[in-house]
C-alpha cells in the first residue's frame, strides 16, 4: 500500500513537471495575438506600414482611437444599445431555457418525449432565409421595434437547452422536487427555489455563450435597424470602417487627395474596444466554466 501511494505520488509529480509548463506556454501563445492587436492600435500607421505588427509599438500614437472617438456620443450610444441588449437577451435567455429543460426533465410531464422531439428536429431543418426575414418583417415587424429584433432572434437556443435538460437530469435528485410536490410547493416555486440555485455552473456557461452571441452580433443590426441611434456597438463599428473605405476609394477614383487615416490602427483599435468589456465577463463565470460543461459527462 505504502509502494502504491509512493507511485502515485511520484505519477502525480511527474504530470505537474510536465502540465504546468505545458499550459503555461500555451496560455502565452494565446495571449500574443491580444497582445499585437492592442500594441498595433498604439502604433502609429506608416509605422505598421514600414515595420509590420510588433510586440511593442515603435512610433507610439493614439491617432486610432482619437478618430474612433471624434464623436464619443455615438459610440457610447451604441455601447448602451449592446450592453442593455446583451443583459436582457441573456438573462431572459437563460431564463426560458432552464424552465424549459426543467419541464422536459420532469418525469410526471406526460408529454416530455414528444416535445423533446420537436425541439430537436427543428435542429435537422430550416424554413430559409427568405420566409424568416418575411415571418420576421411583416408578421413580428421587427423594423418598427429594432430592441425586439435584437433580442428575439437568439433568445432560445435548442444546443443550450439540451445541455441545460442533461444537467438538471444527472445532477439534480428526482426526490428533491418529489419531496417538495408532497410539502405543497408548485413547480414554478420548486423551479425559482430549488431548481435555479442548483444549476448555478451550468447556467453560468449557458449565460457566457449567449452573452457572447449578443455582444459579437451585427447580422441583425444590419438586417432590421434602420435608425441610427438603435445601431449595435459591432454595426456601428462596421459602418464606419465601411464608410471609410467607401470614401477612400471614391476619392481615388476622382483624384481627390484625402487626409491620411490610420486604417490599419482604427482596424485594431476597433477590435480592443470591441472585446475589451467582454473579458471582464469571463473571470466572473471561470469556477462554474468547466463544471458546467463536464458534469454529467461521466455519469450512469
Amino acid at each position: 500500500m505504502v509502494k502504491l501511494k509512493n507511485a502515485i505520488k511520484k505519477d502525480h509529480m511527474v504530470f505537474n513537471m510536465i502540465a504546468y509548463p505545458v499550459i503555461t506556454i500555451l496560455s502565452l501563445i494565446c495571449l500574443i495575438p491580444f497582445i499585437i492587436i492592442v500594441s498595433s492600435s498604439l502604433t502609429q500607421e506608416q509605422s505598421i506600414i514600414a515595420n509590420g505588427y510588433n510586440f511593442i509599438p515603435k512610433v507610439f500614437s493614439i491617432e486610432a482611437y482619437k478618430t474612433l472617438f471624434a464623436y464619443p456620443g455615438d459610440i457610447i450610444r451604441a455601447y448602451g444599445i449592446t450592453i442593455l441588449v446583451t443583459l436582457l437577451g441573456t438573462l431572459i435567455g437563460l431564463f426560458l431555457t432552464a424552465m424549459t429543460a426543467f419541464v422536459l426533465s420532469v418525469k410526471s410531464f406526460p408529454w416530455a418525449n414528444r416535445f423533446s422531439f420537436f425541439f430537436y428536429f427543428t435542429t435537422l431543418f430550416s424554413g430559409g432565409l427568405v420566409p424568416w426575414y418575411i415571418l420576421c418583417v411583416q408578421y413580428l415587424h421587427f423594423k418598427t421595434y429594432p430592441i425586439m429584433a435584437m433580442i428575439l432572434p437568439y433568445l432560445f437556443n435548442i444546443f443550450y437547452l439540451i445541455i441545460m435538460k442533461t444537467f438538471i437530469k444527472t445532477t439534480i435528485p428526482e426526490a428533491i422536487i418529489e419531496s417538495a410536490r408532497i410539502d405543497g410547493a408548485g413547480y414554478f416555486r420548486i423551479f425559482i427555489q430549488l431548481i435555479l440555485p442548483l444549476t448555478k455552473s451550468a447556467l453560468a456557461t449557458i449565460g457566457l455563450f449567449i452573452a457572447l452571441v449578443y455582444w459579437n452580433d451585427w447580422y441583425l443590426s444590419y438586417l432590421f435597424v434602420a435608425k441610427s441611434k438603435y445601431y449595435s456597438l459591432q454595426f456601428f463599428l462596421y459602418r464606419m470602417i465601411s464608410m471609410e473605405d467607401a470614401i477612400s476609394k471614391l476619392a481615388a477614383a476622382k483624384n481627390v487627395s484625402m487626409p491620411d487615416m490610420p486604417k490599419e490602427g482604427i482596424r485594431m483599435a476597433m477590435t480592443v474596444i470591441a472585446t475589451g468589456p467582454i473579458l471582464l465577463l469571463y473571470p466572473f463565470v471561470q469556477k462554474y466554466f468547466v463544471k458546467g460543461l463536464t458534469i454529467g459527462a461521466v455519469k450512469g
